[in-house]
C-alpha cells in the first residue's frame, strides 16, 4: 500500500518513536516533515537515511508555543501545499510526584504535551483534504495499566486529557471524513524510557507483558502507517494501544 504523493507532518520525530515512524512512513512514499526542538544533529542524520532527502523537510519548532505551532503548519504548508497525515508524537515526560511538582513544570508539561496537540490540530485542519486527512495523537498504556509510581502522576494527567480530545476531534474532524485516532504505547525502548532505568528495572516491565520484552519504535510505528492508509478511514475516534499485553 503506497502513500505515495502524501504529506506527513511528524512532531518530535528526530529520534525514538518519532523517528521510526518518519522512517516508515518515508518507506511507503510519504514526504516527511521532521520536526524537532533541540535535537537537529538526530534530525539531521534521520533526513540523510530516509530514500530521496530532498522530498523531505526539517523544520525546527517547541510545540508547546502556539505561535511555534502555527508556524511549523505553515511552513508545512509553504512547501507541500497540505498535510495529509499530522501524527502528534512530541512530548514531555518529567518525573515528579505530587510533592516535587511545581508550577513551571506543570505548565511545561501541559503545554507540551495538551495545548500543542491541540493548536496544532486546530491550525492544521483546514490544510487537510476531505476523506483523506488522518490526526494521529499519543497518550500512553499507562492511563489504563493498575501499575503506576506517583512519579508519573503529573504526565498521565495529560494523556488523559489526550484522550478525551480524541473523542471530540474525531466527532469534529470526522464530519469532513478526516479519521483521528490516538495509539498508547506501552513500554518501549527508547532513550526517554530507558533514561535513569536499571537492567532490572527494565527486566521488571519486560516481565509485565506475556511476550516477555518490551516494545520496539517500530512495533509502534506499524499501527500509525496503518492508520494513515486509506483503507484505516473507518477508524475513527479510537485509542490503540500498543503494549504487547502490558495493559
Amino acid at each position: 500500500m503506497s502513500l505515495t504523493g502524501k504529506v506527513a507532518l511528524v512532531t518530535g520525530s528526530s529520534k525514538g518513536i518519532g523517528a521510526a515512524i518518519a522512517k516508515n512512513l518515508a518507506a511507503q512514499g510519504a514526504s516527511v516533515v521532521i520536526n524537532f526542538s533541540s535535537s537537529q544533529p538526530e534530525a539531521e542524520l534521520l533526513l540523510s537515511t530516509l530514500p530521496n532527502p530532498s522530498t523531505h523537510l526539517l523544520l525546527q519548532a517547541d510545540v508547546s508555543s502556539v505561535p511555534a505551532c502555527q508556524k511549523l503548519v505553515a511552513d508545512t504548508v509553504a512547501r507541500y501545499g497540505k498535510i495529509d497525515f499530522l501524527v502528534l508524537n512530541a512530548g514531555w515526560m518529567p518525573s515528579a510526584d505530587l510533592r516535587d511538582t511545581t508550577e513551571a513544570v506543570f505548565d511545561r508539561c501541559y503545554n507540551t504535551n495538551v495545548k500543542g496537540p491541540f493548536f496544532l490540530s486546530q491550525t492544521a485542519a483546514p490544510h487537510m483534504p476531505d476523506g483523506e486527512g488522518r490526526i494521529v495523537f499519543f497518550s500512553t498504556s499507562l492511563t489504563a495499566a493498575s501499575v503506576l509510581t506517583p512519579a508519573y502522576t503529573l504526565y498521565v494527567s495529560t494523556k488523559g486529557a489526550i484522550e478525551q480530545m480524541v473523542r471530540g476531534v474525531s466527532k469534529d474532524l470526522g464530519r469532513r471524513g478526516i479519521a483521528v485516532n490516538c495509539v498508547s504505547p506501552g513500554p518501549t525502548r527508547t532513550d526517554l524510557f530507558l533514561k535513569g532505568k536499571t537492567e532490572q528495572v527494565v527486566e521488571m516491565f519486560e516481565g509485565m507483558s506475556p511476550a516477555g520484552r518490551i516494545g520496539e519504535p517500530e512495533d509502534i510505528a506499524a499501527v500509525v502507517v496503518f492508520l494513515c492508509q486509506k483503507e484505516a478511514g473507518w477508524t475513527m475516534g479510537q485509542n490503540i494501544r500498543v503494549n504487547g499485553g502490558f495493559a
